[in-house]
């Protein structure tokens, strides 16, 4: 009997080792399985993201926001705020509004007038609760309330690199979520266009939506190329000089208020009267826009909101303005306002074909403003709603504005 006792116990030993054996050959399986892909590379090469940087074990990853901070978030973002101009525009862009559980006063304000593309394709943004109040300043307690895992936030407009990181670090000690910060970028040089791209990028990789930044990117690329494309070879002799006046700059503004790097001039070459006065917002003087006379003068519609049909009611009424000769010639039209809560790059894309059909007819034969301004509002925010934000503004945008 002890014999046999000793026997059994040796086997029982045995198997153990045999069963340790195995367990450890299969965790080195895995781990080769996962560590390499069949190509030889890392997922963590392939996905851009580093080894040392990937917190498998706790579902995490870090990434550098558009301001040059290291922020650590979760893998699988569901759940986000928007916090600043012009932040929930991009995400709608990316098809992601469906991740918010809370805006800003402004998202929430209900007007008459709406000059956000992106609020009337989608006005369940303003039900949503209160993180703050808008252009960035926000209430923590209000987002920590809400538990979203990752606040979104755009940059304040002139304030220093040091100066945005270290309010995004601020917001993140006070409500203990995840900061990602970026720029906002603009269409009117290659180096603010490059930071829309990475502020795309860096957002689509939060919500998990790196391809469609891509589409987004491509698509702003490829609309700005065909712009180019059918105006690149007008001489200099025969392009058209045109003002943009009324302009949206935090609120309404008369006929004074232009953009002397006007993106839809620059795209379709037109000569832009304004264009020494700066790259950035600028009031000019009235006496200026009559020594410049240009031959075409485009309103921003959202000058009504004035009163006294503010830009228009200046070329009706100003004795000093009735000689120009875009108001002579009727040669006077109305475009879709895009400043409101920052840029609307959509509408700055849709205006820019019907500035370029007004110029250059023969270049634009095969354009219809409207239709393509749907079209392109479709592509950003989802639904085609030129028709309704052109009622907003009494019908005039697209238009040759009676005077």
């Amino acid at each position: 009997m002890k014999f046999n006792y000793n026997v059994k116990l040796y086997k029982i030993i045995l198997i153990g080792l045999l069963v340790a054996a195995l367990v450890v050959t299969s965790g080195c399986a895995d781990k080769s399985t996962s560590d390499t892909n069949q190509n030889g590379s890392s997922p963590s090469e392939t996905s851009g993201v580093s080894d040392t940087n990937k917190a498998v074990e706790s579902g995490e990853f870090t990434l550098t926001d558009g301001y040059g901070r290291e922020v650590t978030i979760p893998e699988n973002v569901e759940q986000v705020v928007c916090s600043g101009a012009g932040c929930l525009r991009y995400l709608v862009y990316l098809q992601a509004q469906d991740d918010v559980v809370g805006v800003d006063s402004l998202e929430k304000e209900k007007s008459e007038v709406e000059g956000r593309p992106y609020v009337l394709a989608n006005p369940q943004l303003k039900d949503y609760p209160l993180i703050g109040e808008f252009r960035g300043n926000d209430d923590p307690e209000k987002i920590i309330a809400i538990s979203p895992q990752v606040i979104l936030k755009t940059g304040t407009s002139g304030q220093s690199t040091a100066s945005n990181g270290a309010d995004a670090d601020a917001l993140q000690n006070k409500t203990g979520i995840p900061v990602v910060m970026f720029p906002y970028g603009s269409l009117k040089n290659e180096e603010q266009k490059s930071e829309i791209y990475s502020s795309l990028r860096i957002m689509g990789q939060v919500v998990g939506k790196q391809e469609r930044a891509e589409e987004v990117i491509n698509y702003i690329n490829a609309t700005m190329q065909d712009l180019e494309n059918r105006t690149a070879d007008i001489p200099e002799s025969e392009r058209k000089t045109a003002y943009i006046g009324g302009v949206s700059m935090a609120g309404a503004h008369g006929i004074i208020s232009t953009e002397p790097a006007y993106p839809p001039f620059l795209w379709v070459n037109a000569n832009n009267v304004a264009s020494g006065m700066g790259a950035d917002h600028a009031d000019i003087a009235k006496e200026a826009l009559v020594d410049w006379d240009p031959e075409y003068i485009f309103i921003d519609i959202g000058t009504l909101q004035v009163g006294n049909e503010g830009a228009i009611g200046e070329l009706k009424n100003d004795t000093s303005l009735s000689g120009l000769s875009a108001v002579k010639n009727k040669k006077v039209y109305g475009v879709i306002p895009y400043n409101y809560y920052s840029t609307n790059y959509e509408s700055v894309l849709a205006n820019a074909y019907f500035v370029g059909k007004v110029l250059y007819p023969d270049r634009f034969e095969d354009i219809d403003p409207e239709a393509k301004a749907d079209e392109i509002y479709t592509f950003f925010v989802g639904k085609p709603v030129f028709s309704d934000l052109n009622k907003q503004h009494a019908n005039l945008g697209f238009k040759q504005i009676p005077l």
